[in-house]
This record gives structure tokens, C-alpha cells and sequence, in this order.
């Protein structure tokens, strides 16, 4: 059709072919240009991840990454990068060195400020590589090069059918909790449960040409099911992260900030009667992740700010609760009693007992007879073995008793003989809030509970605020003052370092971060 028109021009306003070509390509070039210079001010991000998984540890079920997401605007670099690991050093097979030397590395090779650099954990107990610091600086180094110009969507998904509450209200006033370590109370015991957070705070990066490049997703829930083979696992969000990039384009990067867990557990957590597995758990989550992500509508935004300080915390001091506990470890050894039964005894007895309570030793026209004959031979019999199932049962809940004393006893005296070593009465823990266009968050380096999240979404300001402990550190758990009040009854206010006032301390100071976002 070109060369027509052309055919129809005047020959001394024809263009020659070379020059019709240079023509064309200069007007390609405009119309590219004008499009680069409308992104010059959006935000530019990056992706990239790295395998971490220690395949020396024993059979591998599924990978672990260590995922990095750089962004950049013409002032500001940052780092968010989310480890399928445990915690960020203190406990598990990331050393305390961890978070230094990643900052170090980044900041010499590739001049980003350490307060830039945001490192969460996903808190699966998954076996991470020993040289996972200097594959965590290879996957930001990566994602560092390959920045593209983003348009940026929030949203908000809906999942609860795959975590509940492992805190039990207890009748007494105390609280328990859900854990393998030791048994449940009595059901009868039971008054309620805590409450769970279901919304998934949804970050979407989308490249102009409408592909997605990465998903940030935060939700709050222990990864910590495992797989019926046994093997390592990034577990729930390993499983759900794969549904979402799977789902999306060919190379889109679903990274995982874990969020309030505390005291969330895997739902049916101390099931029997099923083969523990955490992919059904995670494409659940994964699933519901993108009904919400294809709702979201990315746009050009370059708004993008950092806030990161230091709060000092004070330290709780378990002297008299230590004090407290060791009285009724010794009052529960002391009660417990002597009984005729053992185990091989006592549970045919509880089954016979328990089918027939008029007449459990034999059938009841041998009872009937006794009664004829004025003799009361299996009557007494059952009372003599009513009694001894009711002493082999109390000693059974007080052993159960006993070894949630003894479990929780153990982490308050080490975290009281911490507090000792420390010579200090406060911590100083790393706070970040973060804001990418209509996505905020803010950050903290424990477990905290799922309150203290449920509490900073209510008073935030900015109606997409998300919360991720797990986050630059780890200081064990971080209950509200309320669950402190229960000190030695439940994992998270045991295995604690930290006074009832904290929580009012950083709420303000969350506050007034997320006020200057």
C-alpha cells in the first residue's frame, strides 16, 4: 500500500527507499522515546531468586529460595528479600553474622545503605545451604540488573480455612497452648480460642507492557505442617508461591513476607487421623492469592518512601515467676499417687467401663444373680477398679500438666539467665515502614502475635497497612500484655524476652512511622 500512495506523489516529493526507511525508524524512535521518558519517573524493580536448600541435610521434598525484589526511583534503592528459613539468625542454620555481612556485601558492591535492606523469613523450618549469605548477595546482585519501569497495584485476598488460633482460653483464666511438645488440656477445660487474621496483603508489579513481574504477598500463619515424606520443605508458602507464579507469566516472582504467626498454627494441627501435609495448605493460600491478585488494576505510581529507627524495648524479668513455677512443678510431683494399674491394664478396663457402666465386669444376669443371693462380689470389683482408673487418669493429666511446666519452665530460665548475661533492662530492635504506591508496611524481629497485627491494621491511617515480624532479627516471641499476663502457661509468653509495657511502646512508635509514610 506504500509503494501505491507513493506511486500517486509527485516524483519530486517521492521519498527513496533509504530514506522512507530512516524515515520509519525515526518516527519509531519518537514514539519510543516518548514512551521512556513517561516512565523516567515511575519505579523500577527488579527480581531475582537463588536456591538455598542444604541437599546434604537429607531427602529434599521441595526447594528453598532465598528471593530478592529491588527497587529503585531516581533517590532511593531498597532491598526486600523474603529466605525460606526459620528466622534471621538466633535460632535455626542462620547465624547472627547473617544480616551484617548480606548489608556489608550490598553496600560495598553495590552501594546500598544497610537500613535499606529489609530480610524477612518466612519461618518454614526448612534446612537452608551454609553459604546462604553469600547466595542472598547473588540474588539481589541479579535482581539488580535487570530493573524495568513498573506500574504498581494493592489489593487485599481472603483465606481462612488453613490456619487457627493455637491459644486456648482456659475456664481457669489461664491460657495454653496448641503444640507437639506436649499435651492439650481437657477439653472440658477449654472456654475459647483466639482470634486468626484471613486477609493476604497483596503487592503487584506489573511491567508496562502488562506482564507481571513480581507479587509480594504477607499472611499470617506457622509454616510449619510438613510433608509426608519427611523431607525439606519450604512447606505451606513454598507450595502456595509456586501456585501463584505457575498461574501468572513464565518468570513472575512470588515472594512471601510472613506476617502476624505467632500464635497461628497450620489448621487440624495435632490431627492423627491424616498424613501431615502442607501442599493442599498452600494451594489453598496460593489459590486465593490470585482470585484477589487478577482483581487488582496496576498503574503508573511512583510514590516510594523508607522509613527505618531503632526502638529499644524493655526486658521482662521472670525471677518471680521462675520462683512460681518451680512450686508447682514440686506440687505436681507430690501429687501424684500410687495405683495397682499400669498402662497394659488400664485400657481394657477403660474400654469395658466405658461400653457398659451397670454391668461392666461380666454380663448382667451374673449381677442380677448376685443380687438374688444377697451378695455384692462384682459390685465391689468395680468399685476397686473404678478407683484405680480414676488415679491412673489424674496421674496422667497431672504428667501432662507437668510437662508443659517443665517445657515452658525451661525457656523462662533461659531467657531470665539472658537478661542476666545481658546486663541490660532493654533490647534494640530494628523497625522498618515501607511504602510502594498504596502498599505500606511496617516491620518487626519477632513473633509477634496475631493481636498486635490485627491492632495496627485497625489504627493505621493508610488503609492498606500490612504487618511482617520475622523481619531484620529475631528476638523470639512478642506477645501482647494481656498473653504476658499468663508468663509460663503458653509458648508465646514463655519463650519471651520482653516486659508487658513493650507493647504499648512500639505501637506508639508504629504509629508515628506510619504517619510519616
Amino acid at each position: 500500500m506504500t509503494n501505491a500512495i507513493l506511486r500517486r506523489v509527485p516524483p519530486q516529493l517521492a521519498i527513496p527507499c533509504a530514506t522512507r526507511f530512516l524515515f520509519f525508524a525515526a518516527i519509531v524512535w519518537n514514539v519510543g522515546s516518548t514512551s521512556l521518558i513517561g516512565h523516567a519517573a515511575s519505579l523500577r524493580a527488579g527480581v531475582a531468586k537463588v536456591d538455598i536448600t542444604d541437599r546434604q541435610a537429607g531427602p529434599v521434598n521441595d526447594p528453598l529460595y532465598v528471593k530478592a525484589l529491588v527497587l529503585k526511583t531516581n533517590t532511593t534503592t531498597a532491598v526486600l528479600v523474603t529466605v525460606d528459613a526459620v528466622a534471621i539468625g538466633e535460632i535455626g542454620h542462620i547465624k547472627n553474622d547473617y544480616l551484617p555481612k548480606v548489608r556489608a556485601q550490598l553496600e560495598q558492591q553495590l552501594g546500598i545503605a544497610p537500613s535499606q535492606v529489609l530480610i524477612n523469613a518466612s519461618h518454614c523450618h526448612g534446612i537452608v545451604s551454609a553459604d546462604v549469605d553469600a547466595r542472598t548477595v547473588e540474588a539481589v546482585k541479579k535482581a539488580a540488573e535487570n530493573l524495568v519501569p513498573v506500574k504498581i497495584g494493592v489489593g487485599v485476598g481472603h483465606e481462612d480455612r488453613i490456619m487457627e488460633n493455637r491459644r486456648l482460653k482456659l475456664k481457669s483464666g489461664k491460657e495454653a497452648d496448641v503444640r507437639h511438645a506436649y499435651a492439650l488440656p481437657p477439653d472440658e477445660e477449654v472456654a475459647e480460642v483466639g482470634p486468626v487474621d484471613p486477609q493476604i496483603g497483596l503487592l503487584r508489579l506489573d511491567r508496562f507492557d502488562g506482564s507481571t513481574l513480581a507479587v509480594v504477598y504477607n499472611f499470617a500463619c506457622h509454616p510449619i505442617q510438613g510433608v509426608p515424606s519427611g523431607g525439606n520443605t519450604a512447606d505451606i508458602v513454598g507450595f502456595a508461591s509456586k501456585v501463584i507464579e505457575e498461574n501468572l507469566n513464565a518468570d513472575t516472582l512470588a515472594l512471601f513476607l510472613q506476617g502476624c504467626g505467632g500464635d497461628i498454627n497450620p489448621v487440624m494441627y495435632k490431627d492423627v487421623e491424616n498424613v501431615r501435609s502442607a501442599e493442599p495448605l498452600g494451594n489453598m493460600l496460593g489459590l486465593s492469592a490470585l482470585q484477589a491478585l487478577r482483581k487488582i488494576e496496576c498503574r503508573e505510581d511512583a510514590r516510594f518512601k523508607w522509613v527505618s529507627e531503632t526502638l529499644a524495648l524493655p526486658r521482662g524479668d521472670r525471677s518471680e515467676r521462675i520462683f512460681q513455677l518451680e512450686a508447682e512443678q514440686q506440687r505436681l510431683m507430690k501429687s501424684l499417687g500410687g495405683t495397682s494399674l499400669n498402662l497394659k491394664t488400664f485400657l481394657p478396663l477403660v474400654v469395658k467401663y466405658n461400653l457398659s457402666g451397670e454391668f461392666p465386669a461380666y454380663y448382667s444376669h451374673r449381677y442380677l444373680l448376685d443380687d438374688k443371693l444377697g451378695r455384692n462380689d462384682l459390685s465391689r470389683l468395680d468399685a476397686e477398679n473404678r478407683r484405680n482408673m480414676n488415679a491412673y487418669i489424674n496421674n496422667i493429666h497431672t504428667m501432662e500438666e507437668l510437662t508443659r511446666v517443665n517445657t515452658n519452665l525451661a525457656l523462662l530460665r533461659k531467657h531470665q539467665q539472658s537478661l542476666v548475661d545481658s546486663g541490660k533492662r532493654t533490647i534494640d530492635v530494628e523497625l522498618a515502614a515501607v511504602r510502594v504506591g498504596d502498599f505500606v508496611l511496617t516491620t518487626f524481629p519477632g513473633e509477634l502475635t496475631v493481636r498486635i497485627g490485627l491492632n495496627i491494621k485497625e489504627r493505621s491511617p493508610h488503609s492498606h497497612t500490612f504487618v511482617a515480624g520475622y523481619t531484620n532479627g529475631y528476638i523470639y516471641y512478642a506477645p501482647t500484655a494481656d498473653q504476658l499476663a499468663n508468663v509460663g502457661g503458653a509458648q508465646e509468653d514463655s519463650d519471651c524476652i520482653l516486659d508487658p509495657q513493650w507493647q504499648q511502646v512500639y505501637e506508639v512508635k508504629v504509629a508515628e512511622m506510619l504517619g510519616k509514610l
